[in-house]
């Protein structure tokens, strides 16, 4: 079992399952667009890199075409609006999340997200978890994003841990090679959004299947 004195949780696809939220969200500000809606899987897929990169892929695979600048800024607008208003309509927490975090009470725990921090927060309260977390940055919170390895450093620095002592936990690559460039110890989310087969070719240190099995995997620092 390997020590750790730090988790660094992504949100989306790792604590939380909140596809159908995002995806009707997105879909919902594709209509007032006049464009098709995309099927989950799909914006599924597209999730991970935040609410731009979001947005621009939308557009692109409903209109199937490059969406222009004012296309984009517009579309923006339009899903968070959206998703402000419906984000708890069908999101929960993985099973598992909350047993795991209460065995290991001996670590601390941050969120590391590219969803914007407010709606992050906002998310995490309205699940009984966000006192659980002691730092939240989010995709929003510094001009960088992951896969930058600057959010993870940004919060390592605020819990005062070091990157040998520090586990980054996601279901993406995006996280992974945040994690990576950090320095940190990687943990990749095999039942999350994106598959083991990314996080392999990503070269997560572990792969388990969720946040429920971290238990069996790290102990406290000596």
């Amino acid at each position: 079992m390997r020590p750790c004195r730090l988790f660094l949780f992504d949100l989306d696809g790792t604590l939380i399952d909140s596809r159908s939220d995002i995806a009707g969200s997105c879909n919902r500000a594709l209509a007032r667009l006049g464009l098709p809606a995309i099927p989950l899987d799909l914006v599924t897929r597209f999730v991970g890199e935040g609410v731009r990169t979001l947005i621009t892929r939308a557009l692109r695979e409903a209109a199937g075409r490059e969406p222009p600048e004012e296309e984009v800024a517009r579309a923006v607008a339009l899903y968070l609006a959206e998703y402000e208003a419906h984000m708890l309509d069908s999101t929960r927490l993985y099973p598992g999340v909350v047993e795991a975090l209460n065995q290991m009470r001996w670590a601390s725990f941050g969120v590391v997200t590219n969803k914007p921090e407010r709606f992050s927060r906002i998310i995490l309260e309205r699940l009984g978890v966000g006192g659980r977390f002691s730092l939240i940055v989010g995709g929003d919170s510094l001009p960088q994003r992951k896969p930058d390895p600057a959010p993870i450093r940004v919060a390592m620095a605020r819990a005062g841990a070091r990157a040998a002592e520090t586990a980054v936990v996601g279901d993406s690559a995006t996280d992974i090679e945040a994690g990576r460039a950090a320095g940190a110890f990687t943990c990749g989310i095999a039942g999350g959004f994106r598959g083991p087969e990314e996080l392999r070719a990503a070269g997560c240190d572990l792969l388990v299947e969720s946040v429920a099995d971290l238990p069996l995997h790290f102990q406290p620092p000596a």
